[in-house]
């Protein structure tokens, strides 16, 4: 019987073909852009910028200051009570009724007065024009505008609070005549309210002992004050004229002792005052000494005022020390410029054998006594410029002195550009430049915070 042949079976094994993983491929692809991010960060040059912007800087030494001036004081002839008739700090005339002398306590007070006190209809207008007027104008840069409309409104104040009480007293005295007696000012002057005991000082008086306000006291009168005969009553400050003396170290002294006038800031009101000054040396000790000839108004009850001396106030485009550097710079007479054919642009006649070849530049300075300052850079070593508009043979010029100019980068445009600077003061880290210069900064400029980390030209992203 024949044998069965057994069919044979071949299996083959074919490879399956892979699809492309779109994912992965964009995972790698963000993952390799991120870590060249990272690389390329890590390793450019850093450029912090800084916006230029308007400020000012002021230098200034605050004292407290001694206070002398031209004031007298008077006494009472006999015991008695006191009722004046006009507010501290009023000007007098000769003449004018300053208090009454009666043997008891009148009936009108300075309370009484003033809450009698009204404003005519024409000072209630000129008050609201005032207020109003002050309120349109406010400018938080000059808030010693506040104290200018104050003292307006007290003086104000001050001349209605006057009318009623020397209209009360006049009617106390047309009652009462001859119990009372009325005491008129000898001279023109400040009607003051209080003595100190420093009233006769001068010069010659000056000592470290005065500026010590520990043991100071001050009298002060008010109406209905039961005095005795020979008692202050009041005193009058007869002159415009006064002066502040201040306490100086040696140092300051010595850098201050060309200085004939200074200006001042005066902290109780805020107000800012020019002074004459000179410097004392007493005793081994320096005094400064602030003529005024103006204002004693407002100050004529102090005795001690503390004082700001304003060395530098200057206002400008503050930019950072670290900004600013020093770059040289070809020199050339201005009369070696000229302008293109069609005028669009500046620049330099340059020799090239027998004949002159026009080159534009860029101009960075011009000096007051006409040179130009122009970007070695621009061109080759020993550069010779031809004088243009010159008749016979050229004069000529070789590209040689070099100066330095202070100055920033710009990079308004993307690009590092120079620009020169005028500085007007400076602090620790800050310099106020003058604004407006030709070639120089203006307001809200972009410009390389370090000045050291970039090069002329180059390109800079914000």
């Amino acid at each position: 019987m024949a044998s069965k042949k057994k069919k044979s079976i071949n299996i083959r094994h074919y490879r399956t073909r892979q699809e492309m993983n779109i994912g992965i491929l964009l995972f790698a692809f963000i993952f390799l852009y991120l870590i060249v991010t990272i690389i390329t960060y890590a390793t450019s040059k850093k450029i912090s910028v800084y916006e230029v912007r308007e400020g000012s800087i002021v230098k200034d030494n605050s004292y407290t200051g001694f206070i002398m001036r031209e004031e007298t004081v008077f006494h009472a002839d006999a015991d008695g009570y006191v009722s004046y008739f006009q507010t501290e700090n009023t000007k007098l005339k000769a003449g004018s009724n300053v208090y009454v002398l009666s043997g008891q306590a009148l009936e009108t007070s300075a309370g009484d007065v003033s809450a009698t006190a009204e404003l005519s209809t024409e000072e209630q207008n000129a008050l609201y024009l005032k207020i109003q007027n002050f309120n349109e104008t406010y400018n938080t840069n000059k808030f010693s505008s506040v104290y200018s409309l104050k003292n307006d409104i007290d003086s104000t104040l001050q001349d209605a609070s006057n009318q009623s009480k020397t209209a009360q007293l006049d009617n106390v005295i047309a009652e009462n005549g001859e119990n009372l007696s009325v005491y008129t000012s000898t001279g023109d002057g400040l009607l003051v309210l209080d003595v100190d005991g420093y009233e006769e000082l001068t010069e010659d008086s000056l000592d470290e002992a005065l500026f010590d306000r520990s043991n100071y006291e001050v009298t002060r009168f008010s109406d209905d004050m039961k005095v005795k005969a020979g008692q202050p009553v009041y005193k009058m400050v007869t002159s415009e004229n006064w002066n502040v003396y201040i306490q100086l170290d040696e140092e300051t002294a010595k850098n201050l002792a060309d200085t004939t006038f200074i200006k001042t800031r005066i902290d109780k009101d805020n107000e800012t005052i020019w002074a004459d000054f000179s410097i004392l040396e007493k005793d081994g000790s320096y005094y400064g000494c602030l003529s005024y000839d103006n204002s004693m108004i407002r100050y004529s009850e102090d005795r001690y005022l503390n004082v700001e001396l304003i060395m530098e106030d200057e206002s400008g485009l503050k930019i950072p020390k670290s900004a600013v550097i020093d770059k040289p710079f070809y020199t050339i007479p201005q009369e070696y410029l000229t302008t293109s054919g069609n005028q669009s642009s500046q620049g330099v006649m340059i020799k090239d054998g027998n004949s002159a070849v026009y080159q534009p530049v860029d101009i960075y300075y011009t000096s007051p006594d006409g040179e130009v300052y122009l970007n070695p850079g621009a061109f080759d070593k020993d550069t010779i410029l031809v004088r243009p508009g010159e008749s016979g043979p050229p004069e000529t010029y070789m590209l040689r002195n070099q100066k330095t100019l202070k100055g920033v980068y710009c990079i308004n445009q993307g690009y590092a550009v120079f620009k020169q600077i005028t500085i007007l003061c400076e602090n620790d880290d800050y310099y106020i430049v003058e604004e407006g210069t030709s070639y120089g900064l203006s307001n809200y400029d972009h410009i390389v915070q370090d000045g050291k980390t970039v090069s002329e030209n180059e390109v800079v992203f914000q």
